[in-house]
């Protein structure tokens, strides 16, 4: 039975050689061989079969009997052999890349699990701290200066420290909001070039600001817009509540005087002693704006809440007297426009949410983009430093998403922030060292 028709292959007459098994397509009456299809075994019938005019005819690889070396140099097979490894190239290609995209999933979700576990120790040691303050002060005031001393020696090692968001932390604001402000402040300390001993006792300050708040009632820990004018004054007492605790710890003069005017304002509207920008320290000028700015993203009421963006937005446009401008101007620097948290659509139309931004690059955050073919726990963060040709094109309310943008892309209805170091400190982006001011337009 003769080999299917479809699996030979044509041959210029001149590449026949012994042991190729050929189909001559020819009638029998135009050959001298007994049948037109078999294998070739000596060289008077390669002669025969180039004597009989056609320039190619059909052989059967499978077959024929040659050897390796013979089979590498017949006409196709190193065609063959360049095709076959081309696939597998590209299939070890492929391979590669797939084990790199498991590789940086893998580093990704390693960083945010730190990150949400040091912020959940901070929260738990919070709770501890303001459960002894009053039964031991000594011990409640080492834990709080040990919790910011291990934040200041990881923010301060090698390589520029980088704010990101993360995912929707469990917990009660009294914990979450004074860790908050502890991160961020810490961070714009650093940015503005604080000393060591002074980042120390603004981190003390930070972490401590509010725990006067457990002496007051439930319902005026958190300022509403509705207070009575009772209630409002009694919401002030949690600044003095806070100093006399803090004393009650020897917290430094300096850690006291951050708490003490950490509702102050550069333009003397705040409480309690309204003074102004002059005599408020330069600790209290950074807690004052970053506590602000907590507050702004997470009131009591999450109905209210304002997105990173606008929060930063309506400070810059309408509180802008109220901040000490260096700080303001430092504060923006380094949250960026879009302040991690931010919905965003990008110059292409798709949605994203911005997850972590470094200070050295504001208009160049990293992403989450909004990609319906990819499954949310295989996405890949994006750097728009690295893609110089996609940039963002204005901020959302997450309410404006599309449902299937809202869904993958999940805003936080809680923002929380804590700090991750790169390698090495980036070049400032050119013309990016005064950021430009943000606008919300939502």
């Amino acid at each position: 039975m003769s080999t299917p028709r479809e699996a030979s292959e044509l041959i210029e007459v001149r590449f026949l050689r012994i042991g190729m098994y050929v189909e001559l397509d020819v009638g029998w009456l135009a050959h001298p061989f007994p049948t037109g299809s078999f294998r070739i075994i000596s060289e008077k019938q390669i002669d025969t079969i180039r004597g009989l005019g056609q320039a190619r005819i059909r052989w059967v690889p499978s077959r024929s009997e040659l050897t390796a070396t013979e089979a590498a140099q017949t006409p196709g097979a190193a065609q063959a052999a360049s095709q076959a490894g081309e696939r597998e190239e590209a299939q070890r290609r492929e391979a590669q890349a797939r084990q790199e995209r498991a590789d940086l999933l893998a580093a990704q979700q390693r960083s945010l699990t730190v990150c949400e576990k040091r912020f959940n120790e901070a929260t738990r040691l919070y709770r501890k701290t303001v459960e002894q303050v009053h039964s031991h002060p000594k011990e409640a005031a080492e834990q709080a200066h040990s919790m910011v001393a291990g934040l200041l020696q990881d923010m301060l090692g090698e390589g520029e420290s980088i704010i990101r968001l993360l995912s929707e932390s469990a917990g009660d604001k009294s914990a979450m909001h004074p860790v908050n402000v502890t991160i961020v402040s810490l961070l714009l300390g650093k940015a503005m070039g604080m000393p060591r001993d002074a980042l120390q006792d603004l981190g003390t300050a930070a972490y401590l600001h509010d725990m006067g708040k457990i002496q007051l009632p439930e319902r005026v820990r958190w300022f509403e817009d509705n207070f009575s004018s009772a209630e409002y004054k009694l919401y002030q007492d949690h600044v003095a509540q806070s100093v006399l605790l803090g004393k009650g710890m020897s917290l430094s003069r300096a850690a006291l005087l951050a708490i003490a005017q950490h509702h102050e304002l550069a333009d003397g509207t705040g409480f309690p002693a309204r003074v102004k920008s002059e005599s408020m320290s330069p600790a209290a000028r950074i807690l004052a704006l970053v506590n602000r700015y907590d507050n702004l993203c997470n009131p009591s009421r999450v109905a209210t809440a304002l997105t990173p963006h606008e929060s930063l937005a309506l400070i810059f446009a309408q509180m802008k007297t109220r901040f000490d401008s260096v700080a303001l101007s430092a504060f923006i620097r380094m949250m960026g426009v879009y302040p991690p948290g931010s919905v965003v659509q990008l110059i292409d139309d798709r949605y994203a949410i911005v997850v972590s931004v470094n200070s050295s690059r504001p208009l160049k955050p990293r992403i989450l983009v909004y990609e319906p073919g990819v499954p949310r726990h295989e996405a890949l963060i994006v750097d728009l430093e690295q893609m110089p040709f996609l940039g963002i094109r204005r901020s959302l309310k997450p309410s404006a998403l599309p449902q299937a943008s809202l869904d993958y892309l999940a805003p936080r209805q809680r923002i929380t922030y804590y700090f991750e170091q790169v390698e090495a400190p980036l070049a400032p982006q050119s013309g990016s060292t005064e950021p430009e001011a943000p606008k919300s337009d939502a």
